[in-house]
Protein backbone atom coordinates (compact mmCIF):
# COMPACT_ATOMS: atom_id res chain seq x y z
CA UNK A 1 0.00 0.00 0.00
CA UNK A 2 1.28 3.44 -1.16
CA UNK A 3 2.29 6.72 1.04
CA UNK A 4 -0.82 8.14 0.57
CA UNK A 5 -1.54 11.89 1.50
CA UNK A 6 -3.47 12.33 4.73
CA UNK A 7 -5.99 15.23 5.22
CA UNK A 8 -7.75 16.64 8.49
CA UNK A 9 -10.69 15.25 8.93
CA UNK A 10 -13.73 17.02 8.87
CA UNK A 11 -14.51 15.98 12.71
CA UNK A 12 -10.94 17.21 13.77
CA UNK A 13 -11.29 21.01 11.78
CA UNK A 14 -14.60 21.05 14.01
CA UNK A 15 -12.88 20.61 17.22
CA UNK A 16 -10.42 22.71 16.61
CA UNK A 17 -12.49 25.64 14.58
CA UNK A 18 -14.38 26.75 17.75
CA UNK A 19 -14.38 30.36 18.40
CA UNK A 20 -13.68 32.37 21.44
CA UNK A 21 -16.52 34.51 22.23
CA UNK A 22 -15.96 38.08 21.33
CA UNK A 23 -15.50 40.53 24.87
CA UNK A 24 -18.71 42.62 25.63
CA UNK A 25 -18.81 46.25 24.47
CA UNK A 26 -17.27 48.79 26.46
CA UNK A 27 -18.59 52.67 26.08
CA UNK A 28 -16.98 54.32 24.02
CA UNK A 29 -14.30 52.25 22.07
CA UNK A 30 -15.53 51.27 18.70
CA UNK A 31 -15.11 47.73 18.23
CA UNK A 32 -16.31 47.78 14.37
CA UNK A 33 -13.08 47.08 13.27
CA UNK A 34 -12.66 43.79 15.92
CA UNK A 35 -15.98 42.36 15.04
CA UNK A 36 -15.31 42.56 11.55
CA UNK A 37 -12.24 40.30 11.82
CA UNK A 38 -13.29 37.96 13.81
CA UNK A 39 -16.49 37.38 12.02
CA UNK A 40 -14.36 36.98 8.67
CA UNK A 41 -11.89 34.14 10.53
CA UNK A 42 -15.26 32.63 11.66
CA UNK A 43 -16.43 32.32 7.89
CA UNK A 44 -12.86 31.42 7.21
CA UNK A 45 -13.53 28.51 9.77
CA UNK A 46 -16.54 27.76 7.99
CA UNK A 47 -15.05 27.28 4.85
CA UNK A 48 -12.64 24.96 6.22
CA UNK A 49 -15.08 22.75 7.51
CA UNK A 50 -16.96 22.64 4.59
CA UNK A 51 -13.63 21.66 2.71
CA UNK A 52 -12.61 19.03 4.49
CA UNK A 53 -16.30 17.54 4.06
CA UNK A 54 -15.74 17.73 0.46
CA UNK A 55 -12.20 16.03 0.61
CA UNK A 56 -13.96 13.13 2.30
CA UNK A 57 -16.07 12.24 -0.60
CA UNK A 58 -12.95 12.83 -3.00
CA UNK A 59 -14.11 16.50 -4.38
CA UNK A 60 -11.15 17.86 -4.27
CA UNK A 61 -11.98 20.42 -6.99
CA UNK A 62 -15.20 21.75 -4.99
CA UNK A 63 -13.03 21.78 -1.52
CA UNK A 64 -9.43 23.36 -2.97
CA UNK A 65 -11.16 27.01 -3.52
CA UNK A 66 -12.92 26.68 -0.05
CA UNK A 67 -9.30 26.25 1.64
CA UNK A 68 -7.70 29.11 -0.38
CA UNK A 69 -9.83 31.37 0.83
CA UNK A 70 -10.04 29.93 4.43
CA UNK A 71 -6.60 30.53 4.65
CA UNK A 72 -7.32 34.78 3.72
CA UNK A 73 -9.82 34.54 5.98
CA UNK A 74 -8.12 32.66 8.96
CA UNK A 75 -4.68 33.27 8.10
CA UNK A 76 -3.30 32.56 11.80
CA UNK A 77 -5.04 28.94 11.91
CA UNK A 78 -2.30 25.65 11.33
CA UNK A 79 -4.94 23.75 10.71
CA UNK A 80 -6.22 25.85 7.86
CA UNK A 81 -2.91 26.12 6.52
CA UNK A 82 -2.89 22.19 6.78
CA UNK A 83 -5.91 21.24 5.35
CA UNK A 84 -5.18 23.65 2.37
CA UNK A 85 -1.51 21.73 1.73
CA UNK A 86 -2.97 18.32 2.21
CA UNK A 87 -5.62 19.22 -0.33
CA UNK A 88 -2.30 20.83 -2.93
CA UNK A 89 -0.85 17.62 -2.44
CA UNK A 90 -4.21 15.63 -3.56
CA UNK A 91 -3.70 17.59 -6.61
CA UNK A 92 -0.04 17.69 -6.79
CA UNK A 93 0.59 21.15 -6.77
CA UNK A 94 4.13 20.77 -4.48
CA UNK A 95 5.59 24.01 -4.42
CA UNK A 96 2.48 25.46 -3.23
CA UNK A 97 1.49 22.80 -0.48
CA UNK A 98 4.99 22.84 0.83
CA UNK A 99 4.39 26.46 1.32
CA UNK A 100 1.42 26.09 2.90
CA UNK A 101 2.46 23.91 5.42
CA UNK A 102 5.45 26.03 6.02
CA UNK A 103 3.12 28.37 7.15
CA UNK A 104 1.23 26.17 9.26
CA UNK A 105 4.67 24.98 11.03
CA UNK A 106 5.48 28.60 11.43
CA UNK A 107 2.51 29.26 13.30
CA UNK A 108 2.33 25.93 15.12
CA UNK A 109 5.66 24.09 15.04
CA UNK A 110 4.77 21.72 17.22
CA UNK A 111 2.02 20.14 15.32
CA UNK A 112 3.36 16.49 14.35
CA UNK A 113 1.00 16.11 11.39
CA UNK A 114 2.17 19.54 9.25
CA UNK A 115 5.73 17.28 9.21
CA UNK A 116 4.10 14.53 8.19
CA UNK A 117 2.60 15.96 5.64
CA UNK A 118 5.81 17.91 4.17
CA UNK A 119 6.89 14.03 4.46
CA UNK A 120 3.96 13.51 2.19
CA UNK A 121 5.34 16.05 0.11
CA UNK A 122 8.98 14.94 -0.30
CA UNK A 123 7.72 11.49 -0.44
CA UNK A 124 5.68 11.64 -3.79
CA UNK A 125 8.53 14.09 -5.25
CA UNK A 126 10.93 10.57 -4.96
CA UNK A 127 12.72 12.60 -2.08
CA UNK A 128 12.80 9.59 0.21
CA UNK A 129 15.60 10.28 2.38
CA UNK A 130 13.91 14.38 3.10
CA UNK A 131 11.01 12.46 3.51
CA UNK A 132 12.47 10.57 6.52
CA UNK A 133 13.75 13.25 8.21
CA UNK A 134 10.67 14.88 8.34
CA UNK A 135 8.75 11.53 9.21
CA UNK A 136 11.15 11.22 12.18
CA UNK A 137 10.85 14.78 13.20
CA UNK A 138 6.74 14.32 13.26
CA UNK A 139 7.21 11.00 15.59
CA UNK A 140 9.43 13.06 17.95
CA UNK A 141 6.18 15.09 18.57
CA UNK A 142 3.46 12.04 17.92
CA UNK A 143 5.71 8.76 19.00
CA UNK A 144 2.86 6.60 18.81
CA UNK A 145 1.14 7.53 15.61
CA UNK A 146 0.95 4.42 13.29
CA UNK A 147 0.05 6.25 10.49
CA UNK A 148 3.62 8.05 10.53
CA UNK A 149 5.41 4.54 11.24
CA UNK A 150 3.70 3.85 8.29
CA UNK A 151 4.92 6.36 6.17
CA UNK A 152 8.69 6.19 7.80
CA UNK A 153 8.51 2.53 6.79
CA UNK A 154 7.56 3.62 3.37
CA UNK A 155 10.38 5.82 3.03
CA UNK A 156 12.76 3.21 4.08
CA UNK A 157 11.36 0.53 2.03
CA UNK A 158 11.82 2.74 -1.10
CA UNK A 159 15.52 3.71 0.21
CA UNK A 160 15.91 -0.24 0.08
CA UNK A 161 16.38 -0.14 3.82
CA UNK A 162 14.51 -3.33 4.58
CA UNK A 163 14.95 -4.29 8.26
CA UNK A 164 14.42 -0.48 9.34
CA UNK A 165 11.14 -0.69 7.05
CA UNK A 166 9.53 -3.92 8.83
CA UNK A 167 10.52 -2.19 12.47
CA UNK A 168 8.50 0.78 11.77
CA UNK A 169 5.61 -1.47 10.31
CA UNK A 170 5.81 -3.44 13.11
CA UNK A 171 5.69 -0.69 15.81
CA UNK A 172 2.93 0.50 13.57
CA UNK A 173 0.61 -2.49 14.35
CA UNK A 174 2.01 -2.29 17.86
CA UNK A 175 -0.01 0.79 18.10
CA UNK A 176 -3.10 -0.23 16.05
CA UNK A 177 -3.66 -3.99 15.86
CA UNK A 178 -5.69 -3.60 13.11
CA UNK A 179 -3.72 -1.00 10.90
CA UNK A 180 -3.45 -3.84 7.85
CA UNK A 181 -1.72 -2.04 5.49
CA UNK A 182 1.78 -2.34 7.67
CA UNK A 183 1.13 -6.08 7.26
CA UNK A 184 0.33 -5.92 4.02
CA UNK A 185 3.86 -4.64 2.95
CA UNK A 186 5.70 -6.47 5.34
CA UNK A 187 3.84 -9.54 3.16
CA UNK A 188 5.46 -7.38 0.05
CA UNK A 189 9.16 -7.48 1.45
CA UNK A 190 8.49 -11.50 2.70
CA UNK A 191 7.66 -12.05 -0.93
CA UNK A 192 10.93 -10.26 -2.36
CA UNK A 193 12.99 -11.81 -0.50
CA UNK A 194 11.50 -15.33 -1.12
CA UNK A 195 9.73 -16.21 1.49
CA UNK A 196 6.67 -17.05 0.63
CA UNK A 197 4.89 -18.72 3.27
CA UNK A 198 5.61 -15.83 5.76
CA UNK A 199 4.20 -13.54 2.93
CA UNK A 200 1.15 -15.38 2.69
CA UNK A 201 0.70 -15.40 6.52
CA UNK A 202 1.15 -11.44 6.35
CA UNK A 203 -1.80 -11.26 3.82
CA UNK A 204 -4.02 -14.13 5.42
CA UNK A 205 -4.17 -12.17 8.47
CA UNK A 206 -4.50 -8.37 6.41
CA UNK A 207 -7.53 -10.12 4.87
CA UNK A 208 -8.78 -11.20 8.65
CA UNK A 209 -8.47 -7.89 9.69
CA UNK A 210 -10.66 -6.18 6.35
CA UNK A 211 -11.83 -8.59 4.01
CA UNK A 212 -13.22 -5.91 1.71
CA UNK A 213 -8.76 -4.79 1.55
CA UNK A 214 -8.62 -6.00 -2.63
CA UNK A 215 -4.50 -5.61 -2.04
CA UNK A 216 -3.66 -7.98 0.51
CA UNK A 217 -6.40 -10.23 -1.50
CA UNK A 218 -5.00 -10.30 -4.47
CA UNK A 219 -1.39 -11.10 -3.52
CA UNK A 220 -2.84 -13.88 -1.65
CA UNK A 221 -4.45 -15.18 -4.72
CA UNK A 222 -0.93 -14.53 -6.45
CA UNK A 223 1.20 -16.11 -3.48
CA UNK A 224 -1.21 -19.35 -3.60
CA UNK A 225 -1.42 -19.78 -6.88
CA UNK A 226 2.34 -19.58 -7.28
CA UNK A 227 2.61 -22.27 -5.07
CA UNK A 228 0.15 -24.70 -6.58
CA UNK A 229 -3.29 -23.79 -4.63
CA UNK A 230 -4.89 -22.35 -8.00
CA UNK A 231 -8.34 -22.72 -7.15
CA UNK A 232 -8.65 -20.96 -3.96
CA UNK A 233 -6.50 -18.37 -5.55
CA UNK A 234 -8.54 -17.96 -8.62
CA UNK A 235 -11.48 -17.33 -5.93
CA UNK A 236 -9.47 -14.58 -3.97
CA UNK A 237 -8.39 -13.45 -7.16
CA UNK A 238 -11.78 -12.85 -8.91
CA UNK A 239 -13.34 -11.34 -5.39
CA UNK A 240 -10.32 -9.01 -5.03
CA UNK A 241 -10.69 -7.57 -8.77
CA UNK A 242 -14.37 -7.22 -7.75
CA UNK A 243 -13.47 -5.17 -4.90
CA UNK A 244 -11.05 -2.85 -6.41
CA UNK A 245 -10.19 -3.45 -10.21
CA UNK A 246 -6.97 -1.08 -10.40
CA UNK A 247 -5.39 -3.90 -8.83
CA UNK A 248 -5.38 -5.21 -12.68
CA UNK A 249 -2.68 -2.33 -13.34
CA UNK A 250 0.26 -3.30 -12.97
CA UNK A 251 1.51 0.33 -13.15
CA UNK A 252 -1.08 0.59 -10.14
CA UNK A 253 0.71 -1.87 -8.36
CA UNK A 254 3.77 -0.69 -8.58
CA UNK A 255 2.50 2.76 -7.29
CA UNK A 256 1.64 0.45 -4.00
CA UNK A 257 5.19 -0.61 -3.82
CA UNK A 258 4.71 -4.08 -5.33
CA UNK A 259 8.33 -5.60 -6.53
CA UNK A 260 9.57 -6.92 -9.21
CA UNK A 261 8.90 -10.43 -8.10
CA UNK A 262 5.40 -10.06 -7.17
CA UNK A 263 4.73 -8.07 -10.14
CA UNK A 264 6.41 -10.66 -12.39
CA UNK A 265 3.89 -13.18 -11.25
CA UNK A 266 0.93 -11.71 -10.84
CA UNK A 267 1.25 -10.25 -14.65
CA UNK A 268 0.86 -14.19 -15.39
CA UNK A 269 -1.77 -14.63 -12.82
CA UNK A 270 -4.16 -11.35 -14.51
CA UNK A 271 -3.31 -13.28 -17.78
CA UNK A 272 -4.99 -16.14 -17.12
CA UNK A 273 -8.39 -17.08 -18.94
CA UNK A 274 -10.47 -17.08 -15.76
CA UNK A 275 -9.15 -13.59 -14.76
CA UNK A 276 -9.37 -12.07 -17.67
CA UNK A 277 -13.31 -13.29 -18.19
CA UNK A 278 -13.82 -11.89 -14.63
CA UNK A 279 -12.28 -8.45 -15.32
CA UNK A 280 -14.76 -8.76 -18.71
CA UNK A 281 -17.69 -9.05 -16.49
CA UNK A 282 -17.18 -6.57 -14.42
CA UNK A 283 -16.13 -4.37 -17.21
CA UNK A 284 -19.04 -5.03 -19.02
CA UNK A 285 -21.60 -4.70 -15.84
CA UNK A 286 -20.19 -0.98 -15.04
CA UNK A 287 -20.98 -0.18 -18.41
CA UNK A 288 -24.41 -0.95 -18.64
CA UNK A 289 -27.01 1.15 -18.92
CA UNK A 290 -28.13 2.39 -15.33
CA UNK A 291 -25.08 1.13 -13.81
CA UNK A 292 -21.94 3.61 -12.27
CA UNK A 293 -18.57 2.29 -12.24
CA UNK A 294 -16.64 2.27 -8.97
CA UNK A 295 -14.67 5.09 -7.72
Amino acid sequence: MPKYVRLISFLMVCSLCSMPKAANAQALIPHTLQLDATKLEKQGLSLAQEAAQLAQFQQIDLALPRARLASQLAPKNDKVWLLLGGLQLQTKEFDGAIASLKKAQSINPKNGDILFALGSANFQQKNYQAAVVNYQNGLKLKPNDPEGLFDLGNAYYLLGKLPDAIAQYDKAVSQDKKFWPAINNIGLINYEQGNIPEAIKRWQSAVIIDKQAAEPLLALAVALYTKGDRQQALTFGEAALRIDPRYASLDFLKENLWGDRLLSDTKKFLELPRIQAALQQRENSSSAPGKQPTQ
